[in-house]
């Protein structure tokens, strides 16, 4: 088992709740296109826009001759209106401060441009080495470019960085990455699953310590 190196996070759901903001996101598009709105009580749609990059999302939502529409109108919106909706995880800032002071940290999600505003807007940016978004690969998740080059960023094997994700989109990737995953918030899929970040820091000497051993 490799040694980890360096730490990449999801974003939604795993840095941020922010099921909220997403469905009010996509639901501004929805009602600027005469469909009916997205609830929490359509888990697999409300599911798809909490994890998946937009145009996956819209692709599911409207119909295919409003796509392109629905697109640009999209890229119009600033999600920065939408940032009230969300909440930093419990223990979130101390959790990457105390991180960030020995491992490099990264970003990989499939938002576009929204996640740099947001990380600013708790404050967070400085914590974070790069952050790979859905706009800088040719394949968002489940493939596996982000965590490659989020990695290539960090300067690591991607072997050496462990993962931390909170859908069957961030095990699938880190599968094909060859990249560590841990499950965030219940999905049992990872080496563990967290139900806080404080845990992250008890887990990560427990797995250096049996690196060591087994050298």
């Amino acid at each position: 088992m490799n040694r980890i190196e360096g730490i990449i996070f999801d974003c939604d759901g795993v840095l941020f709740e922010s099921k909220n903001a997403n469905l009010a996101y996509y639901n501004r598009i929805m009602e600027k296109f005469s469909y009916p709105l997205v609830t929490a009580e359509h888990k697999d749609l409300a599911h798809l826009c909490h994890t998946a990059s937009s145009p996956d999302v819209l692709s599911a939502l409207v119909k295919s001759t409003d796509l392109q529409q629905a697109l640009e109108y999209a890229a119009t919106l600033d999600y920065r209106e939408f940032i009230p909706y969300m909440e930093p995880e419990p223990h979130l800032a101390d959790v990457l401060q105390q991180l960030s002071c020995k491992y490099p940290l990264a970003v990989a999600t499939n938002r576009g441009t929204s996640v740099e505003p947001i990380l600013e807007h708790f404050g967070f940016c400085g914590y974070f080495h790069t952050v790979v978004t859905s706009k800088d690969v040719a394949r968002p998740k489940p493939a596996p470019d982000m965590l490659l080059l989020a990695s290539e960023r960090l300067g690591l094997l991607p072997e050496n960085c462990l993962f931390v994700g909170d859908s069957e989109l961030d095990q699938r990737a880190a599968q094909e990455a060859k990249v560590r995953f841990v499950g965030y918030g219940g999905i049992g899929s990872g080496e563990i699953s967290l139900q806080s970040h404080l845990q992250l820091l008890e887990y990560l000497p427990i797995m250096q310590i049996q690196k060591r051993q087994e050298v």
